[in-house]
């Protein structure tokens, strides 16, 4: 390591190698020159992922490592999920959601990992915590921040890698010699546009497989061979004198791992799912600047539409979102089809104070409602996220009943703000009381969520993730979906990227949306494989079609088709045979 260097940033996309570096200096860091070290990742289940899938196979791997991490359970040392001991230091873990876990450690090594998915504090940002509290080390202190970046004006890697000498990799071309930097705008494939509009109005025309890498500088095409090739006698160079902070940047296309036309497919498929964001940041290390994130009332409601059943033909999965106030419970049902195409279903208002007992037998009720398909099937709600925020005593009255209902995939969601962070992480286990067991309680990337269903929202010819409501969705339900704007506002001089909405402006149509949508994620059903059963169905039905008409009221008839159950995203030993 270079003595004159204290601090590193890699804002790098996918497979290449981020991972693999951060382990190999925390292994260095064990076996040739040690030194205590800590480590923190976005979130607790980030957290145990990295240790049980990276940080142990590599001690499973290495010998000379075996034998200086202190065992488990022995006399020698510490070895466990938050420390693990050995001659000249420790390695402590922590995760940015929880201060608790920061408080009152430092070491002079601290690797930080998928940075912009951290969770900003009352206190600053987790980075700059354990930087000042590293301070005591003076000179020995180092820092290696990682991460693929996220929005414009809100990303800490992008911030971090400006601030250092920005290092690029610069490739020789084998026909002219010509140096250039790996740039997405330099592949090309039989059937791209000029632009990602014009790519998928074009979408049934690309071939992949024809994907090349055309030089910058005399055209020729490389294959995947020739970019390998010229990826492995790169160099890096610089465009800014170095002060002591190396910042390198780089993207999956100097990837020795991925093939250009798999780049290219999965460019295609995020485009189809109006996630380019996604491809943006994680495939081309890019930020991603955001336009106006705010879809607009008068246009959707000039696009309502009169269903011919309850569900229309396309909608083939329904999921409830449910969200609590202090006076009453708002829930949204919305029938999810291929590419996530959606169809709001049905919304209802259910008055009573959560404290007791009548509004949630009313949600039971009403949870129990089944729905008239087009195809002349009925269709039961497959998943529910509700929503445990509020005050304590309502937080403990969702517990309760959810602790009452488990195995009826009713999932209690706590919504968690942040960008970076996935749609819905791995379940948590809560008290839901005084000597009562656990739940299972997941946590959801409402600032994420937010934006994937405000994009959504803008998409205006139905197919992949348009969102179709019904006539008679009133102007105001419009005007609490569309309630929100993202907004840069500066957070101890720091910009960060927010929803905002005037005060008393309610919003509670848009977070049922996000908690449908969140079901729909903790399920992850196999849309396409859900159409075919559905229509195999129908096909077994009567010739005589049941009544065309939608059915406003509540039924309670037994239905003729539920989807598939996938296996539970708990694993836990209960099944999913319980209904509601």
């Amino acid at each position: 390591m270079d003595p004159d260097c204290y601090r590193v940033t890699l804002k790098w996309g996918a497979q290449v190698g981020k991972t693999m570096l951060a382990l190999c200096v925390q292994g260095y860091c064990i076996e040739m020159a040690p030194r205590s070290q800590m480590m923190l990742q976005p979130s607790q289940g980030d957290l145990q992922a990295w240790l049980e899938t990276k940080f142990s196979p590599l001690i499973a791997a290495n010998q000379g490592l075996q034998h200086l991490i202190a065992k488990p359970r022995g006399r020698d040392g510490v070895n466990n999920q938050r420390m693990k001991s050995y001659p000249g230091g420790f390695l402590m873990f922590a995760w940015s959601g929880s201060p608790k876990t920061m408080r009152g450690r430092s070491a002079p090594l601290i690797v930080c990992d998928e940075i912009d998915g951290y969770e900003r504090t009352d206190e600053g940002h987790p980075v700059s915590l354990l930087w000042q509290r590293a301070a005591t080390f003076g000179d020995e202190r180092f820092l290696l921040e990682i991460s693929t970046p996220t929005i414009e004006g809100a990303s800490y890697i992008d911030d971090a890698y400006r601030a250092g000498d920005q290092r690029r990799f610069y490739v020789r071309c084998p026909a002219c010699g010509y140096e250039q930097t790996l740039e997405w705008e330099h592949v090309s494939w039989v059937g791209r546009q000029s632009d990602p509009d014009a790519d998928l109005a074009a979408i049934d025309a690309h071939q992949p497989h024809t994907a090349r890498y055309v030089c910058q500088g005399c055209g020729v095409c490389w294959d995947d061979g020739q970019r390998i090739a010229a990826v492995r006698q790169a160099r890096w160079q610089a465009s800014k004198p170095f002060n002591g902070h190396a910042s390198y940047e780089l993207n999956e296309l100097y990837s020795t791992f991925r093939r250009q036309s798999a780049i290219v497919q999965d460019y295609l498929d995020k485009l189809k799912h109006q996630d380019l964001q996604t491809f943006t940041n994680v495939s081309l290390a890019r930020v991603w600047s955001e336009t106006a994130e705010q879809a607009d009332i008068d246009d959707l409601l000039r696009r309502l539409e009169t269903y011919l059943a309850d569900v229309p033909m396309g909608g083939v999965f329904l999921t409830a979102g449910i969200d609590m106030q202090t006076d009453r419970l708002e829930v949204e049902i919305v029938a999810w089809g291929i590419d996530e195409e959606s169809w709001s279903i049905h919304t209802a208002v259910l008055y009573g104070d959560p404290l007791l007992g009548d509004v949630w037998d009313a949600l039971d009720r009403y949870l129990s409602t089944t729905w008239q398909h087009e195809s002349g099937l009925r269709l039961s709600i497959q998943a529910a996220c509700l929503d445990t925020g509020g005050t304590s005593g309502y937080t403990q009255a969702a517990y309760q009943y959810l602790r009452t209902r488990t195995g009826r995939r009713l999932f209690g969601i706590k919504g968690v703000g942040g960008w970076g962070r996935p749609i819905v992480d791995k379940a948590q286990r809560k008290h839901s009381g005084r000597n009562a067991p656990r739940i299972n309680l997941f946590t959801v990337g409402v600032d994420e969520a937010k934006l994937i269903v405000m994009r959504r929202l803008a998409i205006t010819q139905p197919g992949p993730g348009y969102s179709h409501f019904p006539a008679d969705r009133s102007p105001d339900w419009f005007a609490q979906l569309t309630a929100e704007k993202l907004r840069t506002r500066y957070l101890k001089g720091q910009p960060v990227r927010q929803w905002t909405k005037p005060d008393k402006t309610p919003n509670e149509a848009l977070d049922c949306r996000v908690y449908a949508y969140a079901a729909l994620k903790i399920i992850n059903p196999h849309l396409p494989h859900e159409a075919k059963r559905m229509k195999d169905a129908a096909a077994l039905l009567p010739e005589e079609k049941p009544p065309q008409d939608p059915t406003p009221e509540v039924q309670h008839h037994t239905p003729h088709f539920r989807p598939q159950r996938p296996r539970h995203p708990l694993k836990s030993r209960r099944t999913w045979a319980n209904d509601w």
